[in-house]
């Protein structure tokens, strides 16, 4: 429902700035004269401006799904191999305490904690489509042991934020869309994205506790978290005294090697299973063609939007907008370009990737731009939260969704924040 809003905003905003615009060039005298506003023939030829714009983004959308067919084939083959060989079900077994002590409302044994490890492992090796009938399935089972059957329980939040803080290790769709974007390094948003949606899912985990008095001085909860946190602190410490090339270098390095060793890590593990791994690489594979085609009529919607909105001039009002009120507080600008990106994000995952998209695409940026950098950071770092809300805890009938919404949307800002910090330390 809110992206059918945003929709429908792009166009009707874009043809009211386009008119606005005819108009000032038909009275261009009175305007320069008495506003000290400039309007010229550009102005007068925006309608059509708009209109080309319409059939440029439909057909850089198809060729963006095309390129994808491959890509997506690739990894969804590996994350198949991944999933058979056992990946999911390790992951489960190193974080099961953790869990234990997250949601003690729930019963020991119970279903539901094997249901929510799955998701988070699924979510956290970037396969949706797995994760999501597993997330529902675990808000089936919270609602078995929920007192209030149409409130939010406080385990149903915990899992909520935990899912829309996103915690991510392997952000394949990014990664696809950069490679798709002629990226010369696919993999150098690999680690920023891994350190934002850390810094996001901690947020998200902290709130939650707050509301519902969760100890975290617990000696497992500090030791899960306090270890992740000073490994992290001591990387980013690491980095702070290298040079802009000399980070860029280990991210390089890192990022890839990180990947392909986690490519290696699955082929063990199926091995050691004695699973057919090349027929297992293919049943996955052929998923990557379906989502690559299935996505085309959701890139072509979102990305003819925006590029009414961008053609109108109402876009690059906005940014100037951004600037000028960041510029007035002197602080350097150039992530406001991916800013859009990172606001759109918690309202409509299809609408951040156009933004995504829309900035690869655009002559002045480029996908190996900073902001091209930042904008793949903002949207590898989170998921979509009122989306991910609605869907949940729809299924269920929960209607009173109490402090969910508040401690997803903290988790969201907490990742725009570190998403700029980190992206100027390492792309700038």
């Amino acid at each position: 429902m809110v992206l059918n809003y945003i929709w429908i905003g792009f166009f009707i905003i874009g043809f009211v700035v386009a008119l606005i615009r005819v108009i000032g060039y038909y009275f261009r005298d009175f305007f320069a004269e008495y506003l000290n506003i400039i309007f010229d023939k550009t102005d007068l030829e925006v309608f059509s401006a708009i209109v080309q714009s319409t059939f440029d983004m439909a057909e850089f959308s198809v060729k963006m799904s095309i390129y994808l067919i491959g890509v997506m084939a690739l990894w969804l083959g590996i994350m198949r191999i991944g999933e058979k060989g056992g990946a999911i079900k390790g992951m489960s077994k190193l974080i099961g305490p953790l869990f234990n002590k997250l949601f003690p409302d729930i019963p020991k044994n119970h279903p539901a904690y094997g249901s929510m490890i799955m998701n988070i492992c699924a979510n956290m090796l970037g396969l949706d489509n797995a994760a999501t009938p597993l997330g529902l399935k675990a808000m089936n089972d919270l609602q078995e042991v929920n007192q209030k059957k149409n409130t939010a329980s406080n385990s149903q939040i915990m899992f909520i934020v935990l899912n829309t803080s996103g915690l991510t290790i392997i952000p394949i769709s990014i990664l696809a869309y950069r490679a798709a974007a002629g990226a010369a390094n696919p993999t150098d948003i690999f680690i920023p994205i891994l350190l934002t949606t850390f810094f996001s899912t901690i947020a998200g985990l902290i709130a939650v506790s707050i509301f519902q008095k969760i100890n975290l001085f617990n000696k497992v909860i500090l030791a899960y978290i306090g270890g992740a946190s000073l490994l992290i602190a001591l990387f980013i410490w690491s980095l702070a005294g290298l040079s802009q090339a000399k980070i860029g270098v280990i991210t390089n390095f890192g990022g890839n090697f990180i990947l392909f060793s986690i490519i290696i890590l699955f082929i063990f593990l199926a091995v050691r299973k004695k699973i057919n791994i090349y027929e297992t690489f293919v049943d996955g594979a052929k998923e990557g063609f379906g989502v690559a085609i299935k996505i085309i009529p959701f890139l072509v919607a979102i990305l003819v939007a925006i590029g009414v909105f961008r053609a109108s001039g109402a876009f690059d009002f906005l940014i100037s907008g951004i600037k000028s009120f960041f510029d007035w507080f002197g602080v350097n600008t150039d992530f406001v370009d991916a800013l859009p990106t990172a606001l759109m994000k918690p309202l409509s995952g299809s609408g951040a990737r156009g933004m995504m998209l829309e900035v690869f695409q655009n002559p002045n940026l480029g996908v190996d731009s900073f902001a091209g950098k930042l904008a793949s950071t903002f949207q590898g770092s989170t998921e979509t939260t009122f989306y991910v809300i609605a869907v949940y805890f729809g299924a269920v009938g929960i209607k009173h969704t109490r402090h969910a919404v508040t401690c997803g949307l903290i988790a969201d800002f907490t990742a725009i924040i570190a998403g700029i910090f980190i992206g100027y330390l390492f792309f700038k």
